[in-house]
């Protein structure tokens, strides 16, 4: 018995070990991994996800843009689902048995613990029928949310539009759940945080046929959704369908500002789309179509679109002259139908001859931007080519060219204003001059400038030197109204410097006939608008037809810049649409049927007996 008497150490090690072991499980089941703590409390109890509905977008004048619209999510917990009837289901959705099982995989391959989408969109119909079925699909629940609704079909660059997150946005923010929404571009994708609210959870009791059996702890740790907040856009609706209403069958944009405030009247992009084509189950499809028309409707040629800025250019190389003491209003040159200078020659159109400077303005003379620009980049002593452009060059961005604005606008690209090394490295240090690069005197060359820069330039012309950082969102409303301040940018150019400026810019519009004036066809009766054509050479077609303008010449409300693209003359398009749509903004209406006419009709060809740029 001896022999044995060792065994009861032995088998008293081996219960204190088995012990050891049995709350060592024990305390990683319950403390170190949860599964199974969720499985259990799964079973139990149903988190809800309570989307908040997103704030609601207005007009200046309170008109209601977007609003919203319930929509119906199938979800699905894979741990929880129970063998089901895979057709009876697609039959009440209405969907393959190969979608429904692709999106369980997907579902299951995100997190068998957590909630998913299985089924996008389902209807209120299948809704309403789904409701008194979900005891048959254990692990399935119907989420509640909104998707948006367009009062009309205006905007569709300036709103933007919502999709799903993908998984980069979810690694990036831990706000967002694969399935949920997020504003994708325009103003959806800018104030995205204001908008989208804040979710929300419900946590039910459920049996085990997944039928909510009421509110856990009466609801003391569920927390409530809160509602996006509701944002006022700076633009006129009333507006901004009259220039889409001009600008269709063209290719081009509008952009209005209100000079005082910088606050955005209008944003056209032609052409443009429905916004409500990138909503609902159809959305993917109909955003490849329009991803793939040649046309190009989502590109916000507004903002994004760089164009040279043909003779509107002339106004900014004026200023710089004026500022430098290089002219001044009665400093005239001589224009023999073009300027020629060795085997350079750049072509002008039949005027007066010779102009001083408010004239060069009102007739558009190339010869005489040839020779003031020859001026601005003629060396002094101790001074080089390169010191005298980027003298020239640090004006030209004082008003915004050449980089981004600043503004609320998603996606605002920089445009392009050429560097001094930009020629160094094409021409060599020692190998360019003011003729090398003379085409930049009207407005062609190597300049890129956005509609947007364009208008704002025009803007600060109207205030005479300065302009406030265009903007297209004048407040938000939510716990309380908040309203936003933007920053007052002065130019490098002296604001009396401006006054000969606009006079030249109100003789292009009001000049007497046959006085050489471009743009006689924007005039108007009851009010002086100040305004300069461009017309922009275009390597890859037809010109573009540029306008800007601003009126009234005292006091200005309005400032514009119109481009229509391949379509000739500044005077022959752009002109008239930026004429219509002042008269429409200051007087609510438009008396000119006929030109409104003409301009809906659009024939794109020149004018050959037309000779103003």
């Amino acid at each position: 018995m001896i022999q044995y008497s060792d065994r009861k150490y032995l088998i008293g090690g081996l219960i204190l070990l088995s012990a050891f072991i049995l709350i060592a499980r024990l305390f990683y089941l319950q403390v170190i991994d949860t599964s199974y703590k969720l499985s259990a409390s799964s079973n139990a109890l149903q988190h809800r996800i309570q989307y908040p509905a997103r704030g609601l977008i207005y007009d200046r004048n309170n008109r209601i843009l977007v609003a919203n619209k319930a929509a119906y999510d199938l979800m699905v917990t894979p741990i929880q689902v129970k063998p089901f009837d895979t057709a009876e289901l697609c039959q009440y959705l209405d969907i393959s048995k190969n979608k429904l099982l692709e999106g369980l995989r997907t579902a299951s391959h995100y997190s068998r613990y957590k909630p998913s989408i299985v089924v996008k969109q389902i209807t209120a119909e299948q809704y309403a029928f789904l409701q008194e079925k979900m005891y048959k699909y254990q692990g399935f629940y119907v989420q509640t949310r909104t998707l948006r609704e367009y009062t009309t079909p205006l905007a569709a660059h300036i709103l933007g539009y919502v999709g799903e997150v993908d998984e980069k946005q979810v690694k990036e923010n831990q706000y967002y759940k694969m399935g949920d929404y997020i504003g994708k571009s325009g103003v959806e994708k800018t104030y995205e945080d204001q908008l989208r609210g804040v979710k929300g959870v419900k946590i039910y009791l459920v049996d085990v046929h997944n039928r909510i059996k009421g509110s856990y702890m009466n609801g003391w740790y569920d927390k409530p959704a809160v509602v996006g907040k509701d944002i006022y856009l700076t633009i006129d609706s009333s507006l901004q369908a009259y220039g889409e209403k001009l600008m269709q069958n063209k290719s081009g944009s509008i952009v209005a500002i209100e000079p005082s405030t910088g606050e955005i009247l209008a944003l056209v992009s032609s052409p443009t789309y429905h916004p409500a084509l990138l909503v609902g189950r159809q959305r993917a499809s109909n955003y490849a179509v329009l991803k793939n028309d040649t046309a190009k409707p989502l590109f916000n040629r507004a903002t994004m679109a760089k164009y040279p800025p043909g003779s509107t250019f002339k106004i900014m190389n004026a200023l710089v002259a004026l500022q430098d003491n290089l002219i001044n209003r009665h400093t005239k040159y001589t224009c023999y139908y073009g300027y020629k200078a060795g085997p350079i020659f750049v072509s002008c159109h039949d005027h007066p001859t010779p102009l001083d400077l408010p004239g060069s303005i009102q007739c558009s003379c190339n010869a005489y931007y040839c020779n003031v620009f020859r001026r601005i980049l003629t060396p002094l002593k101790n001074q080089t080519i390169q010191d005298v452009y980027s003298h020239w060059r640090d004006y030209v961005v004082s008003f915004g060219f050449g980089s981004s604005l600043g503004s609320d606008l998603a996606n605002e690209l920089n445009g392009y204003i050429p560097t001094v090394n930009y020629y160094n490295r094409y021409y060599g240090k020692t190998g360019w001059s003011a003729l090398t690069v003379i085409s930049l005197g009207i407005g062609q060359g190597e300049l890129g400038i956005t509609p947007l820069q364009m208008a704002n330039f025009t803007a600060s012309l109207a205030n005479r030197g300065y302009y406030i950082t265009p903007h297209i969102v004048k407040k938000f409303r939510g716990a309380k109204d908040s309203t936003f301040l933007w920053t007052k940018k002065k130019s490098r150019i002296d604001p009396e410097n401006f006054q000969v400026i606009i006079e030249g810019m109100e003789l292009a519009v009001n000049g007497a006939p046959n006085s050489g004036s471009t743009a006689r066809i924007a005039r108007l009766d009851s009010v002086i608008v100040c305004g300069k054509t461009g017309t922009a050479e275009n390597p890859h077609g037809d010109d573009h037809s540029i306008f800007i303008c601003f009126a009234p010449k005292d006091n200005p409300v309005i400032a514009m810049a119109v481009y229509v693209e391949n379509a000739g003359f500044g005077a022959s398009w752009a002109a008239p649409i930026a004429s219509l749509m002042i008269e429409q903004y200051l007087q609510g209406k438009t008396k000119r049927q006929w030109l409104e006419d003409y301009v809906i009709r659009f024939e794109k060809k020149k004018d050959e007996n037309t000779t103003i740029n």
